[in-house]
């Protein structure tokens, strides 16, 4: 079976230096043999994905967007186990995106991370999950996602 690293790289994907903190909390917590990662927001090496679904941004930008996140989360991931291959399971992810009051896709829009986490993890990525619309997020992103993971 293929380590979720050769997955990634199959997909394209290289991940990079994890992301600092934005304000006073640190990327993750370790408890035990769980891994709790603070929201990652939609950022990439150009930088921030901002907008609001359904008001600037469609149902399409707004799963790369999520996208990004679950990228995000992955290299967080990366640091604090050194190895993909320790993760035992993506156990829940808590999916934030800045939508207008019409725009009801919610959960479509979180699909974009949920999709790389079972592309890059397998069955191990199959999680619980939460989605939600906010007014507005940090920084103005997109997307924003945490994460809980097990491992070994």
């Amino acid at each position: 079976m293929p380590t979720p690293e050769a997955r990634l790289e199959r997909l394209g994907i290289t991940l990079g230096e994890p992301n600092a903190a934005v304000a006073n909390y640190v990327p993750y917590v370790i408890s035990g043999n769980q891994l709790f990662i603070s929201g990652q927001i939609s950022m990439d090496a150009n930088g921030l994905v901002k907008g609001r679904l359904g008001e600037n941004m469609d149902l399409e930008a707004g799963q790369a967007a999520a996208r990004l996140c679950g990228i995000n989360l992955i290299t967080q991931m990366k640091a604090a186990l050194q190895s993909l291959s320790r993760v035992e399971r993506i156990v829940k992810l808590g999916g934030f995106v800045n939508a207008s009051p019409d725009f009801v896709d919610i959960p479509q829009v979180i699909n974009g991370c949920s999709d790389i986490m079972v592309e890059a993890f397998g069955e191990k990525g199959r999680h619980a999950r939460s989605a939600v619309a906010c007014p507005v997020l940090p920084l103005g992103v997109a997307v924003e996602v945490d994460a809980i993971i097990e491992f070994e």
